[in-house]
């Protein structure tokens, strides 16, 4: 496993590389405010394959936004395609988890031509809104980003574990589980820690798309797609709207185990059995 720094058209993304340079190449990307380390427990493995696991700008050892600007999600879209030209693959499978998995399913749905098989971890396109609280969303959005204060010094974290306690309290996980994230996630400072991410990260969205367009974005991938769903599922990917997305896809098959949100840094063995038969 190695560590990559790759020049990219809104900043350097840096990442994690595992596995045989001459297989199958595998694009892998991290849910919301995780980082390249939440695929570390399947690189073992997926030793078949050539395996990139990114930070996603705002994350882990990645570059941020410029300051001014927001995190939107079309632009996801494009620090992935730019990735792809800075390894040089034209195609690839992409592996996704959560926010991951939802800015992969926009990749096979805007881009066809550069993605082999789509295997998503509790995620299947972007979370959905409701049109009725469009406005309020708008509005709560804005005054966030208005306050924020980008020149406000970073509370300095006294210790690893002190910044493992704060992850646990924001994601139900293992504490090895979160202690992964949280050490690629840190900068060391005199005194302690500081994290690496974007606060602009924490801001809430100025928008979330109707679920109609979500289901019309489904129907425009053409790559192979398996879903991985734990069970219990959270409030905003329940099986109805699960099944409901599956069925959009032209080839597509959900696969549901018992675990948590992060399963597949839980039981690794397992959902990489799934992922490796699928993508192999």
């Amino acid at each position: 496993m190695i560590e990559i720094r790759l020049a990219c058209a809104r900043g350097e993304i840096a990442g994690l590389r595992s596995g045989n340079p001459d297989g199958a190449k595998i694009l892998a990307l991290h849910g919301w405010l995780d980082n390249a380390a939440s695929f570390v427990p399947l690189l073992p493995h997926l030793q078949d394959f050539d395996v990139v696991a990114l930070d996603l700008p705002g994350h882990g050892a990645s570059g941020h936004r410029l300051p001014g600007y927001d995190y939107v999600f079309v632009d996801w879209i494009h620090d992935v395609l730019d990735v792809l030209d800075a390894l040089g693959w034209s195609r690839a499978h992409l592996l996704g988890h959560s926010m991951g998995g939802a800015i992969a399913t926009m990749v096979a749905a805007s881009t066809p031509e550069r993605v082999d098989k789509l295997a998503l971890i509790e995620a299947l396109g972007p979370i959905s809104g409701k049109a009725e609280e469009a406005g309020a969303r708008l509005r709560q959005a804005v005054k966030a980003r208005r306050a924020l204060d980008p020149d406000r010094p970073q509370r300095v974290i006294d210790s690893i574990d002190s910044a493992v306690d704060a992850r646990l309290k924001a994601t139900a996980m293992s504490r090895d589980t979160a202690r992964l994230i949280v050490e690629r996630n840190l900068r060391a400072v005199a005194g302690g820690y500081v994290w690496r991410s974007d606060p602009r990260m924490v801001l809430p969205t100025h928008v979330r798309t109707d679920e109609a367009f979500v289901r019309s974005w489904l129907r425009a991938i053409e790559a192979p797609t398996l879903v991985i769903a734990a069970d219990p599922t959270p409030p905003y990917f329940t099986p109805d709207m699960r099944s409901g997305r599956v069925s959009e896809l032209r080839d597509g098959r959900a696969v549901v185990m018992t675990g948590s949100h992060h399963l597949h840094m839980e039981q690794a063995q397992t959902v990489a059995a799934v992922v490796h038969d699928f993508l192999a």
